[in-house]
């Protein structure tokens, strides 16, 4: 089948979004030789807004929009991102073609003065830009300082090495992928820091009606990752929490055939949290999702699912 000759992809312009993209790009070149593939840069208003939490601003979709336009109207012909950044409902006309194969989930700790969670003192200020990460912390380190901090990786490592913060959590992905490995102190266990719906994984968004591109990128899928993906992004969707809820959903592949799906809702304080897990076959992966969320509904996790404006 015949393929364009060239294709643009839209891209955030900070060093992650940059590497993704060019991530991409490379593999795509790598599958069909003669390819041109370019980058457009776009600036998106969750890069513009740094001095406000994003929960306060319309939450992680702002990295998205500008990127869905730029498909819309022709500009570009796919965009690459973080699968945590996209909202669980993608506006009509627009799909998911392909979710590539997921970088380390965890949360990594990361300090230039201590070894890990346990080593802070009481009173030691740890920055997290989310309210997922900062519950968690809340519930099992009522002693600790938690305060925000926005920006792209290498500001939030500035801020950090300045003395704003004793220790920031940041997603152990994007620190490998920008080969900031050496900056990780401590690697969060799933038990202590449940990941984010899609963290560490890539999808690749494109206009629905391009069914060209569908096929075009149908091999950087990733089935088991995708399956989990899936999972995670059902039960979020069940749940239906606003960006002002500590949410957190991580499945993982056992023997291959089977989903274990664990997730968790809290209050932002980490005063209360209600825990599911089920495990079934991969082929019900969106079912399991819904399943764990069905799980905690049943426990009162309503009330913990901040209302929308």
């Amino acid at each position: 089948m015949s393929h364009p000759q060239r294709l643009i992809i839209a891209t955030r312009e900070s060093a992650l979004a940059l590497w993704q993209a060019r991530h991409i790009a490379a593999c795509l070149e790598s599958l069909y030789p003669g390819m041109q593939v370019e980058l457009l840069g776009m600036t998106t208003q969750g890069d513009r807004i740094l001095d406000v939490t994003l929960n306060k601003i319309g939450g992680k979709g702002l990295f998205v929009k500008e990127l869905e336009t730029a498909l819309h109207e022709g500009r570009a012909d796919l965009a690459v991102h973080s699968m945590k950044d996209v909202p669980m409902r993608l506006p009509e006309g627009f799909a998911i073609a392909a979710i590539t194969e997921r970088e380390d989930p965890r949360d990594a700790f990361v300090s230039n003065r201590y070894n890990g969670l346990t080593d802070l003192p009481a009173g030691a200020v740890v920055g997290t830009s989310s309210l997922r990460r900062e519950a968690q912390i809340r519930a099992a380190y009522p002693e600790l300082v938690i305060k925000p901090v926005r920006g792209n990786v290498q500001t939030r490592l500035r801020k950090l090495d300045e003395g704003e913060f004793d220790a920031i959590i940041l997603a152990a992905a994007g620190l490998k992928r920008l080969e900031l490995a050496d900056r990780i102190r401590a690697f969060l266990s799933s038990e202590e820091s449940l990941p984010a719906p899609g963290q560490g994984a890539l999808g690749i968004e494109i206009r629905a009606d391009r069914a060209d591109l569908a096929a075009l990128l149908a091999p950087l899928n990733h089935p088991e990752t995708a399956d989990c993906v899936t999972a995670e992004r059902a039960m979020s969707l069940r749940l239906d929490g606003s960006c002002e809820t500590p949410l957190g959903g991580f499945a993982e592949i056992v023997d291959g055939h089977f989903l274990r799906m664990r997730g968790f809702v809290a209050r932002p304080d980490g005063s209360e949290i209600l825990r599911a897990e089920v495990n079934g076959s991969r082929a019900a992966a969106a079912s399991l999702g819904r399943q764990a969320a069905d799980l905690m509904l049943t426990e009162g996790a309503r009330a913990l699912l901040v209302p929308k404006a």
